[in-house]
């Protein structure tokens, strides 16, 4: 399904990607950060490493950050999706070094059980995580990535 597109060159925001993975009810993955001191939920996401395409970055983020990549791609956003981080946390996230991230983001299928997903990885991002309707999915969410996840919902709303 490899539909590549090349990779926005948008000077102060980190590439990476999104996956808004689902099982086969159509509940979206979600996970709670561990680093954060409130309910911080989201979908597994990451940054581009040089020299990967977005895809290769999806399949490894889902391994590094739940232990399992067992999926496959349904669809991919049309183009490039972005947020920013708040003024009081850009200092913090990675050492400073940009203000946002922009992203492609892919709807996977998830096609193992529960029991592969293993959130005690080689760096733990999270400490719980759920299978969510789709409509709960921006309530859970940060704030400031609560419009993005709303876009990401509404791009990949005939799949659910």
């Amino acid at each position: 399904m490899s539909k590549k597109s090349p990779l926005p060159d948008l000077p102060g925001y980190r590439l990476g990607v999104g996956v808004m993975l689902l099982n086969r009810r159509n509940q979206v993955f979600v996970a709670r950060r561990i680093d954060m001191t409130d309910e911080a939920w989201q979908m597994p996401q990451g940054g581009i490493d040089p020299g990967e395409d977005p895809e290769e970055t999806a399949f490894r983020e889902l391994k590094e950050e739940i232990g399992t990549n067992n999926a496959e791609i349904l669809a991919q956003s049309e183009g490039w999706l972005r947020y920013e981080l708040p003024e009081e946390m850009r200092a913090k996230v990675w050492k400073g070094r940009y203000k946002g991230q922009v992203q492609k983001w892919f709807a996977m299928r998830f096609l193992g059980e529960d029991g592969e997903i293993d959130l005690d990885t080689h760096h733990p991002e999270f400490n719980a995580w759920r299978w969510a309707e789709a409509d709960q999915v921006p309530v859970l969410i940060v704030p400031f990535k609560r419009a993005l996840y709303v876009d990401v919902l509404r791009e990949f709303a005939g799949l659910f």
